[in-house]
């Protein structure tokens, strides 16, 4: 079998590009570098087809910044218009109530191999 290309590596969800020990490894890493930061993998949902990829899916966010703060940080890293509404999925569940901290966050919806994942779509999914 031949190995994927790396454009069809790079499309499929991180969990799946990276072996369980391999993201527990780079977490641990992580948060002995940055103790105050939480790292945290942001992808597009997989129809999406409105709301444009982000230059990358990876970000260290400060413990104390809120949804709020997260959202408007996403936002503007996708250039949206103001009238585009997005929403972001946290741990593929539902949305978080955006006056929680991002630390809050972290401890009710973080993953064992330590991230938290959210995805974001244009509209609603629930029951993706």
């Amino acid at each position: 079998m031949a190995p994927l290309d790396r454009t069809a590596q790079q499309n499929k969800p991180f969990k799946q590009r990276k072996s369980f020990a391999t993201r527990k490894m780079e977490v641990a890493g992580i948060r002995s570098k940055f103790p105050n930061k939480i790292p945290v993998i942001i992808e597009r949902y997989e129809k999406e087809k409105f709301l444009p990829p982000l230059d990358k899916t990876k970000f260290l966010v400060p413990h104390e910044l809120t949804m709020t703060q997260f959202v408007t940080i996403i936002r503007s890293r996708m250039a949206l218009l103001p009238s585009q509404a997005f929403y972001l999925l946290v741990d593929s569940s539902g949305l978080a109530s955006l006056s929680l901290t991002m630390a809050q966050v972290y401890k009710e919806h973080q993953d064992d191999d330590g991230f938290l994942y959210m995805t974001y779509a244009s509209q609603e999914m629930f029951g993706l």
